[in-house]
């Protein structure tokens, strides 16, 4: 496929980088029909515009990148998703794999690996960006594995902290006391393998949230 011919629509909320996104796919001859500064309207374009490919940074207003896949996908889009973030962290590159998203590369990344990226992701191929270490994936994946072994009543509370909802207000929702509700809270953390600290549940949930979510 000729670059004239590749359709993309971009996304990031960093005016800056979202313009030098914009002028660089340009100038390497690709056809940008579009850009979002922010999830909805994101989800809105690859929507109306059915581009071939869509690049996202991952932490937008509003959606999500990984929100905006998920709810594109849910509505039959057959866009290919290529994230294009900050973030080379374990558990954002294993969301990333479990959401089956097309590519994955660093801001930090030079055009060329775009170029490649997006060449890979339309032969159908998955493409991860080379800067990426694959060493600590396996942790990360087998504490989202782990969450087949919660029960219902400890998913229902771990999708309340991934939505930043309190302690007491969880339990005033589930009519429980705040005891019961730590009490799931540490029996969580110990089927998760989390390393026990203030605040290490709340802050895996809302890194999670997206697969947390979707359970």
């Amino acid at each position: 496929m000729n670059k004239k011919d590749i359709t993309l629509v971009i996304a990031d909320d960093h005016p800056m980088l979202l313009k030098g996104l914009n002028d660089e796919l340009i100038s390497n001859g690709y056809n940008v029909i579009a850009q979002a500064n922010n999830g909805i309207q994101a989800l809105e374009l690859i929507l109306k515009l059915h581009p071939d490919i869509a690049l996202l940074d991952i932490d937008m207003p509003l959606l999500l990148g990984f929100e905006v896949i998920k709810m594109a996908r849910e509505k039959g889009s057959k866009t290919k998703f290529i994230i294009l973030s900050f973030h080379k962290e374990a558990y954002y590159i294993v969301q990333a794999k479990t959401f089956q998203i097309d590519g994955y590369l660093l801001k930090e990344d030079g055009f060329f690996e775009i170029d490649h990226c997006i060449e890979e992701v339309l032969k159908g191929n998955i493409y991860y960006s080379k800067s990426i270490d694959d060493k600590p994936l396996n942790l990360a994946t087998d504490e989202l594995k782990r969450l087949n072994l919660l029960t219902l009543s400890e998913t229902k509370i771990l999708k309340l902290i991934a939505q930043e909802i309190s302690n007491q207000d969880i339990a005033e929702s589930l009519s429980l006391s705040i005891r019961t509700i730590e009490k799931h809270r540490s029996n969580i953390i110990e089927k998760l393998g989390l390393k026990k600290g203030n605040n290490v549940l709340t802050n895996w949930a809302l890194v999670n949230r997206t697969v947390i979510l979707s359970q």
